[in-house]
């Protein structure tokens, strides 16, 4: 079954989450204001009161016919809720927007961040009924290779600060109190991270998390690699991902080794054909801080290593929620074009 070409009925699924209530907030600010969006969610939250076009409304559960009819099913939730709304997505022929990674090991999937399809030469099948929206993160290192294979990209290494809003409201409430009680000499409760999150730098979360930086790491990574579609490129970038004690924003450092006869300034064109905006030379370097709300991946001019020959210092980063959530509103208008 394919969906109504014509028909005007969306399904945000995870819409309680952080990233859901972004999509909703720009769903309604775009061209899609005034269709019918559906809220939905696991069994835990539904029941929630929110709003959607201005009125309050219901976060529901998935029912048998929560996608009959939509033209659209963004994905915002947990890959173990959205595995279970493929299925019936897939079934009803909505087209499927999945940011939960539930979709990657699908050979059908199409990868999509808004420039991969002048990046990686391929062009992307519009009659495609599921499409992997990527990470802020993975965008990131995704394009910098893509863009900077064209002048020979020898070895990327890329370390990215992961922020605690990628563990949801949870995440971000044990943030909040963990600092409030570190200043106050307090012991601080570990419920979500089993670790300190506040002041601190970590490589990995406690053993009773459930929230496990290595799992997101291999998830990113497989982003990277399903955009590549490069073995050979591929073999040449390694990735590391450390926590952050901040709120929101994907910061990131990469370092590129490249062919003789690069320079910044080229380097510099290269990564604004590919979707990067620099900030002005006399401006702060982009910053969690600085991102919010851009929907865009802000870049500082690359800096030569100090100790290597042609090679460069990359810094940048983006807002970990709205970057995604208009990366996908994009292709859902593209689509629907």
């Amino acid at each position: 079954m394919s969906s109504d070409r014509h028909a005007q009925k969306i399904v945000v699924a995870g819409a309680s989450s952080l990233l859901g209530a972004e999509v909703k907030t720009l769903l309604e600010e775009s061209r899609f204001a005034g269709w019918d969006l559906r809220l939905v969610d696991e069994e835990n939250v539904a029941g929630t009161l929110t709003q959607a076009g201005g009125e309050a409304t219901l976060i529901q559960r998935i029912e048998e016919d929560t996608f009959h009819g939509a033209r659209f099913a963004f994905l915002t939730g947990s890959t173990e809720f959205a595995k279970q709304c493929l299925g019936p997505a897939k079934q009803a022929g909505t087209v499927i927007l999945d940011f939960s990674r539930a979709s990657l090991s699908d050979p059908n999937a199409t990868p999509w961040f808004p420039k991969i399809a002048a990046l990686s030469g391929k062009s992307v099948d519009k009659k495609s009924r599921v499409f992997s929206i990527f990470s802020a993160g993975a965008t990131a290192i995704s394009s910098l290779a893509l863009a900077l294979r064209r002048a020979g990209l020898q070895r990327l290494v890329a370390l990215l600060f992961q922020p605690v809003s990628e563990a949801g409201r949870e995440g971000i409430e044990e943030l909040e109190t963990q600092t409030s009680q570190l200043l106050s000499f307090q012991s601080v409760g570990q419920q979500v991270f089993d670790a300190q999150a506040a002041f601190n730098l970590m490589s990995c979360y406690g053993r009773e998390s459930r929230h496990n930086l290595q799992r997101q790491l291999l998830q990113m990574r497989a982003e990277v690699s399903a955009a590549l579609g490069d073995p050979a490129l591929d073999a040449n970038i390694a990735m590391n991902l450390v926590h952050a004690p901040v709120f929101y924003g994907q910061a990131f450092s990469a370092w590129a080794s490249l062919e003789a006869g690069s320079d910044a300034g080229k380097l510099k064109q290269l990564c604004v054909d590919a979707g990067f905006v620099f900030v002005a030379g006399d401006a702060p370097p982009p910053s969690n801080v600085s991102v919010a709300g851009e929907s865009t991946i802000l870049l500082s001019d690359p800096q030569p290593d100090a100790a290597q020959q042609v090679s460069y210092w990359f810094w940048g980063a983006a807002d970990n929620l709205r970057f995604p959530a208009a990366s996908a509103c994009k292709l859902a208008e593209w689509l629907d074009s």
